[in-house]
């Protein structure tokens, strides 16, 4: 039988975080039980996200997804999170409102360990610098990347 699963994207002993506390924002990680909230933050933002460094030629968001679709991807999502094949967080502002999103998977281009996107809704545009400086500084303290591939602001 062959596997055509992706290799983990951590090593076995790594223990994955289950969220990081920034104060303005927390990020979780993203599954089915957000799929509302995660499907008002996005298509209310598609063209604000398609602007956002590091989603330039992506085919997401192309267009909205029924909640029916959206909740598949993020049951995948959980799933890529389970098997340690990639890692997706909702970023939550302190009313627990979803506000954005993380994700770390395979690298895309040769020389990185690991491709980062991050997106924050248009209403919360204010965030998107204090996002990446969050993130890239918890990719540097809690996570096993030497050279992540994440566009900066």
């Amino acid at each position: 039988m062959i596997d055509d699963r992706p290799p983990p994207l951590v090593p076995d002993d790594f223990k994955v975080p289950t969220g990081h506390d920034a104060g303005a924002f927390r990020l979780t990680p993203l599954g089915p039980e957000h799929n509302a909230a995660d499907h008002a933050a996005w298509t209310s933002s598609i063209e604000h996200i398609r602007a956002t460094p590091g989603f330039a030629g992506r085919d997401w968001p192309a267009r909205p997804m029924t909640l029916e679709e959206n909740r598949v991807d993020l049951e995948r999502h959980a799933r890529d999170f389970a098997d340690r094949i990639g890692f997706t967080y909702s970023v939550l502002a302190p009313d627990g409102r979803t506000v954005g999103c993380v994700y770390l998977y395979p690298p895309r281009r040769p020389g990185y360990d690991v491709d980062v996107r991050s997106w924050v809704r248009a209403s919360h545009a204010r965030l998107d610098a204090d996002l990446y400086r969050v993130v890239s500084r918890w990719l540097s303290e809690e996570w096993p990347f030497r050279n992540p591939d994440y566009a900066p602001r």
